[in-house]
């Protein structure tokens, strides 16, 4: 990498929404609270785009929407069958080497968080 480069990273924090997941009776006629972090490695960059215009970045709004519809789409039992749909989604944009993203269930206990993280491609 050169003095002109540097590794991109696109972070969103704190996503929230409701959505469906889990094996419990009550989480199967519901959707829940979740929060999703994530991190796309955008790898070696030139520290000053080629031009100031959003057709040649990674909309980062379109990330957001990404993360919604994946997570949304349908009803998933398991956090990890989840988690790993979303990550294989974020991995097919364009320009991205490698993801980590956390999803956590915000409500299921009343003491703490359940979440899982996941990391894949290059870091």
């Amino acid at each position: 990498m050169s003095a002109t480069q540097g590794t991109q990273i696109l972070t969103l924090t704190g996503l929230r929404f409701a959505a469906n997941l889990g094996i419990l009776a009550h989480e199967k006629t519901a959707p829940q609270p979740i929060q999703v972090d994530a991190e796309l490695n955008l790898g070696a960059q030139d520290l000053l785009p080629r031009d100031d215009d959003i057709l040649h970045v990674l909309d980062y709004r379109k990330v957001r929407k990404i993360i919604i519809d994946e997570c949304t789409a349908e009803h998933v039992n398991l956090l990890e069958s989840l988690i790993g749909k979303l990550a294989l989604r974020l991995m097919q944009l364009p320009g991205v080497v490698g993801v980590r993203v956390k999803i956590a269930k915000l409500e299921i206990f009343d003491d703490c968080e359940v979440a899982i993280r996941l990391e894949t491609g290059q870091w």
